[in-house]
């Protein structure tokens, strides 16, 4: 059984989903091992992660593997109403629909949950707050999980500290794979997609202030240089501040760079970066965007309160006029702008994430009752799968240590 808009329009979905595996070459290979050895027959696994093609592959892949897949969205805005019916038709079953309320939201992630998973795919951790809350009841086979993104692994680092994790859950984001080509390329790439496809603006000549120097707001100010922006970056920690100073960008606090930005993306993983004092120091006709995983970086809700006037300048973007008469411009409701303004990171990204999140759940099967309620790292030897796997998908070849080498480098007397 299935929760979604409509049927109908799947057909558009299937050419959405038949393309991009075109361009996930690595998780054709581990879905072809998976329809070999069946890792999860007879587990349900449950997913939560933004609902559009490269997800619906993700999920095609896990059920090769011989689950019954349960899917749901991690973000309103996100989920693609065709992709939703076309992964249906192959016969996963969803619960999610474009422009869901909150409250049909976390119906939504309920439905997923109601069917007792052995096994949770999450993006951001909304599964496992519910299986630790209100969903308790759901998690009476859990044998674990894995989380996608940074936002999420703050999350479970949390619960971890308190004590409240309700199973193992495995550090996707945090591997290789993941955080070097996913956080810096995909956000960085597909950040800038959406925004110039909503806005129609250049980006070359603007002001571009970015919240936050880890690896997705590296990537972002590096595709923004790319293209001509002068970059301000804005940080908490000294040494990413550092690191964006050596690379060529400006660093100063938000209250500083509100007058001059352009364009704004927060990637922070935080609440109230850009708060009311910076809106109005701020240029008129400003754009405010966030590629965090929630939409609180970004107090669009003073906006919504204080606002005198409000409209839709163009199709996700929302124009607030202030008392003063400025107008500032927040794109995807301060969601996040990649997926909720755009298709989210490119195919050929996502298969190596997704990748890592397919072979990390097999792992969480493979250990069944052998891990302690507590956040692993990926093991190394699916990190290097991964990686061999993508060069030789795009034909690149790198040197190996050599016996002495690698005896030189581990020896004490080297």
């Amino acid at each position: 059984m299935s929760i979604i808009r409509d049927p109908a329009l799947a057909p558009s979905g299937h050419r959405k989903i038949d393309w991009v595996r075109n361009f996930m070459p690595a998780l054709s290979q581990i879905e072809a091992r998976f329809e070999k050895e069946q890792p999860f027959a007879g587990l349900r696994v449950a997913v939560s992660v933004h609902l559009e093609a490269k997800t619906a592959n993700l999920a095609l892949v896990v059920k090769a593997g011989g689950a019954d897949v349960y899917l749901t969205g991690s973000n309103p805005l996100s989920t693609q109403d065709d992709v939703a019916a076309a992964v249906a038709a192959r016969g996963v079953n969803v619960f999610a629909w474009h422009g869901s309320t909150p409250e049909e939201y976390e119906a939504h992630l309920v439905e997923t949950l109601k069917c007792h998973p052995h096994v949770i795919i999450d993006d951001g951790g909304d599964l496992v707050n519910l299986l630790a809350g209100k969903c308790a009841q759901y998690a009476d086979c859990l044998m674990g999980g894995c989380e996608e993104t940074t936002t999420g692994i703050l999350r479970l680092k949390a619960r971890e500290r308190e004590g409240t994790l309700p199973c193992p859950m495995m550090a996707v984001n945090d591997a290789k794979a993941k955080h070097y080509y996913d956080n810096k390329y995909g956000t960085g790439q597909s950040v800038w997609d959406a925004i110039m496809h909503m806005t129609n603006l250049v980006v070359a000549g603007k002001t571009v202030v970015v919240a936050g120097y880890g690896w997705c707001g590296a990537g972002v100010a590096l595709r923004a240089a790319g293209m001509g922006a002068d970059v301000i970056v804005t940080e908490i920690d000294p040494f990413k501040a550092l690191d964006a100073t050596m690379n060529g960008y400006r660093v100063m606090t938000m209250a500083d760079a509100a007058p001059l930005g352009d364009v704004f993306v927060t990637v922070t993983g935080c609440k109230d970066v850009i708060t009311p004092a910076h809106f109005a120091a701020m240029k008129p006709n400003a754009l405010l965007s966030n590629a965090g995983h929630f939409d609180c970086e970004v107090n669009v809700k003073w906006l919504e309160d204080n606002a005198v006037d409000k409209w839709e300048q163009r199709e996700g973007i929302t124009g607030y006029k202030l008392a003063d008469g400025k107008v500032l411009n927040v794109l995807a409701e301060g969601r996040l702008v990649n997926l909720a303004g755009g298709n989210g990171h490119p195919a050929e990204i996502m298969d190596m994430s997704f990748s890592v999140q397919a072979l990390a759940a097999e792992w969480v099967a493979k250990h069944k009752g052998e891990l302690e309620r507590k956040l692993y790292d990926i093991p190394a030897e699916i990190d290097d799968q991964i990686g061999w796997a993508k060069l030789a998908a795009l034909g690149l070849t790198i040197d190996k240590l050599t016996p002495e080498q690698e005896e030189y480098i581990n020896s004490s007397n080297a």
